[in-house]
């Protein structure tokens, strides 16, 4: 959530930079300005009525001692309404600052001044690329036929069992999921991230407090009865360990990694580009997190960037950076890097991770704060990246290395596999 000061003193930049997102900001900022002015007026209002019941309430003792009575008891009347007054102008400030707050969560969060104009994934911008595209042999197949003939995944159970959208691993299959999260766990330790195994459930405020509520609610899976959301990715549990926390200066950056299963509702998704493993509601993901200093996220967000990669290197995957366009960025994000793996059977490229910085949007909001050594308090910035999520992985490494003799594991993988060859 931005916050209410930069809005107020930088309203033509705001309105400026969320252009670029195609956010249409003009009547939302012009509310809230002017609620900030009856706010402040209310404030102003609420502080000269106290004033002057205190002074009344000192000068009634003396008058009373004097023995002026009429005059103690005028004044013990003007101090009732007064607090009266007091009252419904305290309401009505809280009335403008709820108002302000469900306003401001309305507002998404400023681009970056280097993200690109555009409004939809084809103006992105590629950055780098590597990785060499596999010359698969005649009659080579996608993923979903793969995982059928190797009886690696089982689609139509999980229909059975719960719906489209969560398949059932069988076999190689599931242990290839279970090497793939150890890979990913282990390498993230190894780069100096702290392990942590986050609740997949969370209450509203952990939803309001990385930007899924009120923006996503559609798409998450809601437990009415107790209140609770299911997580879409560990970002959710793991940030908001650090929700209405102050941080010693020191103690930054704070770098944590989590496995967890992801729940997503996908709404409206249907066709070609989401079969097989291409989107499903349920998933499994590794999440990486940074809390740190305003002054360092950047180079943190290159650092992440540069981490991801080395992943889906080792993944021996050809793989493309994408540096998202105003229009296809998150509402919470300042600036997000996408990293896409060639599907070789489907000859399309597939999105695998996003790594993101959100500034201050997300700590504003969980109240994410440090004090520097100057004894100031500052609010943090906030960052994540998958790393990585497995489906869509998991349908390029069946695709990619199928041969003749049947699927190749890449070496880094074999360890956690152990095995090097899915076959008949």
């Amino acid at each position: 959530m931005l916050t209410l000061k930069y809005i107020t003193e930088n309203t033509a930049e705001v309105i400026d930079r969320l252009a670029k997102k195609h956010f249409k900001a003009e009547e939302i900022i012009a509310q809230v300005v002017e609620l900030d002015k009856q706010r402040k007026q209310t404030q102003t209002a609420a502080d000269n009525a106290l004033a002057q019941s205190n002074a009344l309430s000192k000068e009634i003792g003396m008058l009373f001692k004097q023995g002026k009575t009429d005059e103690a008891n005028a004044a013990k009347e003007k101090t009732a309404e007064l607090k009266e007054t007091i009252r419904e102008l305290t309401e009505k400030q809280a009335s403008y600052e709820q108002q302000l707050n469900d306003l401001l969560v309305q507002i998404p969060n400023l681009p970056h001044d280097s993200v690109p104009a555009g409004k939809h994934a084809e103006d992105n911008v590629i950055e780098r690329s590597g990785g060499v595209v596999p010359q698969l042999p005649e009659g080579a197949l996608p993923h979903w036929d793969l995982a059928k003939k190797y009886d690696l995944i089982d689609f139509e159970l999980g229909v059975k069992i719960s719906g489209a959208g969560f398949p059932v691993y069988k076999g190689k299959g599931a242990r290839l999921q279970r090497a793939l999260i150890n890979f990913f766990l282990d390498q993230a330790r190894e780069a100096g991230y702290l392990e942590v195994q986050p609740p997949y459930v969370v209450n509203a405020a952990s939803g309001y407090g990385t930007g899924q509520l009120p923006d996503k609610e559609g798409q998450m899976y809601h437990a009415t009865l107790d209140d609770l959301y299911l997580i879409p990715t560990a970002e959710v549990p793991v940030t908001n360990i650090y929700r209405d926390v102050i941080l010693s200066e020191n103690e930054l950056p704070i770098r944590n990694t989590a496995y967890s299963a992801c729940f997503r509702r996908e709404a409206g998704s249907y066709g070609k580009d989401v079969r097989g493993l291409n989107r499903l509601h349920q998933f499994d993901k590794v999440e990486i997190v940074q809390i740190q200093h305003p002054e360092k996220s950047y180079e943190s967000l290159t650092d992440m960037v540069n981490y991801v990669q080395t992943l889906v290197e080792k993944l021996e995957l050809p793989w493309r950076i994408l540096r998202l366009c105003g229009g296809d960025m998150s509402f919470t994000s300042a600036l997000t890097f996408d990293f896409e793996v060639w599907s070789a059977a489907q000859e399309r490229w597939l999105e695998v991770s996003s790594v993101s910085n959100f500034e201050s949007y997300q700590a504003n909001r969980l109240k994410c704060r440090f004090k520097g050594n100057d004894k100031k308090t500052q609010l943090c910035h906030t960052l994540n990246g998958s790393a990585l999520a497995l489906p869509r992985i998991v349908a390029a490494l069946l695709e990619n290395n199928q041969t003749p003799d049947g699927i190749r594991i890449p070496t880094a993988l074999v360890p956690y596999t152990g095995f090097e060859l899915i076959a008949l």
